[in-house]
């Protein structure tokens, strides 16, 4: 259960990305409900179909493709739930990219720093008397 907040946690970032993108998000509510429903091997596999049938704009193509769904699956099967955890994080990076962290803007061109020690109107000339 010391899982749950941090499920919560992903998929609440998750969704502040998807929004800004102006894009529906039930299909994070599936990826969520397999994410913590992974020892349900029959309800992994329908909700793996219902991504199928889901188009992922950013690949062109369904959400969860075919031999994914199969690798993940069987993965469960075999006991092996790290290795189908990862297929689906990686499912859920293609649908939902995490946020990029914020670029620092390059810095201004050095001819338009100014000089240490000056102000900027040291490239006036001195008022005359």
């Amino acid at each position: 259960m010391s899982e749950e907040p941090s499920v919560e946690g992903k998929y609440q970032a998750l969704r502040r990305g998807l929004r800004s993108r102006r894009r529906d998000d039930p299909a994070l509510d599936l990826f969520r409900r397999i994410e913590t429903s992974l020892s349900d091997i029959g309800f992994v596999d329908r909700m793996l179909l219902e991504l199928s049938r889901c188009y992922n704009p950013l690949t062109n193509g369904p959400i969860v493709d075919l031999a994914t769904r199969r690798g993940i699956v069987e993965s469960l099967r075999a006991g092996r739930s790290d290795d189908a955890r990862r297929l689906l994080d990686e499912c859920l990076a293609r649908y939902a990219p995490p946020a990029e962290a914020p670029r620092a803007s390059p810095p201004p061109d050095p001819g338009e720093l100014p000089l240490p020690g000056h102000s900027g109107e040291a490239s006036r000339p001195p008022p005359t008397r």
